[in-house]
């Protein structure tokens, strides 16, 4: 997560941060799912 977007927060507030966490990770899952393959029942 670090490596991505950089190693510092830049909200103030602790609720403003818990925001930003969240919208980083939901960013990192997506950039994950895209990278996925589709599996398909032969």
């Amino acid at each position: 997560l670090k490596t991505i977007f950089g190693s510092s927060l830049r909200a103030r507030s602790e609720a403003a941060q818990d925001t930003e966490t969240l919208l980083r990770l939901d960013a990192l899952n997506r950039m994950t799912a895209l990278g996925m393959p589709h599996s398909y029942a032969v």
